[in-house]
């Protein structure tokens, strides 16, 4: 090699070796300290405690309509009863009345009004007034069976609800308890979470919230791009387990909060919301869609909006307020998309 080879080459090699000293890393591509990995952890822990949480939560709630719903089926079904009964007392002395019905004093069949007929015209007129008790007799006879019948099914419908409410009692006192705990260990994690929050150095801190993306975004006018408009109008606001409106949200809370501002009804916890709308892949993304992460579907703990330009907005952590960023800062287990709506 040639000594002005040799000199370019080695110009070259100090220029790239100066870029790559002078070029910033980007921040999410940095290591992360232990502690920070740590506090991480922590707020993952706690999104899985508070969705496990609030799960039992809805299905203690869920059992006490249950109780209000078996109580009211139980009061409607008391009440067809004693109306049967009225109505099955009524109809049976009816039929016993025309049972025992004669005319003239005397029972008769058409033979014997024939029998004892003085004539044609007196035979036509006391077989018509059989025909009139008979009628009646079989009508009073089905209203009869017709009462008793809905006495039985009314008996039957309120022995089942008793059953229901006695059931749904039970269980809304064993997730009581259930509840009672999970908010112990919530509440334990979560102090766990503030006071680690505390210890975090000005890097680490820094690390954490990462850049903030104050970008502009036209996600359109359906409802799922009014949820993006709406979701970003709170970007700033304090992240806290359990918050679903402003000035405090959780991941779950604002997908909620954002939707609903347009009449769209979101359920409360990010597995459940998992549950609707349809799966869409992560190139079929839209505005308005929403993110998933966690291992499995009965494991999601956290939910993310996509705005578009492979950007999201959410509420992530303790320390970091609801913000936008790049789709890479949702969590490193994205699950699945889902389209909520359309």
């Amino acid at each position: 090699m040639s000594r002005r080879l040799k000199r370019g080459a080695l110009v070259a090699s100090a220029v790239i070796t100066l870029v790559g000293a002078v070029l910033p890393v980007p921040a999410y591509a940095q290591q992360e300290s232990p502690t920070l990995q740590r506090y991480r952890e922590l707020n993952t822990q706690a999104k899985e405690a508070n969705e496990d949480y609030l799960k039992a939560v809805e299905d203690r709630d869920a059992r006490q309509a249950e109780i209000t719903k078996a109580g009211q089926d139980i009061e409607a079904a008391n009440k067809t009863k004693a109306e049967a009964k009225v109505k099955e007392d009524a109809f049976r002395g009816q039929v016993d009345a025309l049972s025992q019905a004669s005319f003239r004093g005397a029972r008769f069949d058409k033979l014997s009004a024939l029998l004892t007929g003085t004539s044609a015209k007196d035979f036509l007129a006391r077989s018509s007034a059989l025909n009139v008790l008979a009628t009646d007799n079989n009508t009073a006879l089905r209203e009869l069976v017709g009462a008793v019948t809905a006495a039985a099914d009314a008996e039957k419908k309120a022995a089942d609800a008793q059953k229901t409410a006695t059931e749904a009692r039970d269980a809304a006192a064993k997730l009581a308890d259930e509840i009672k705990a999970k908010k112990a260990d919530l509440d334990k994690q979560i102090n766990e979470i503030t006071t680690s929050l505390d210890k975090l150095s000005p890097a680490d801190r820094a690390a954490l919230q990462g850049e903030l993306d104050k970008g502009v975004y036209f996600p359109g006018n359906g409802i799922a791009g009014k949820a993006v408009t709406s979701a970003l109008s709170r970007r700033g606001d304090r992240y806290a387990l359990g918050g679903s409106k402003p000035p405090v949200f959780d991941c779950s809370g604002l997908m909620m909060w954002a939707y609903a501002q347009h009449g769209y009804k979101l359920p409360r916890t990010s597995r459940e919301q998992y549950k609707v709308g349809r799966p869409v892949s992560k190139s079929e993304l839209q505005p308005g869609d929403l993110l998933f992460y966690g291992s499995s579907a009965a494991t999601i703990h956290h939910v993310t909006m996509y705005i578009g330009r492979g950007m999201i907005v959410h509420a992530s952590d303790y320390g970091i307020p609801v913000l936008s960023a790049p789709m890479e800062k949702g969590g490193k287990d994205f699950f699945a998309a889902k389209r909520p709506i359309g």
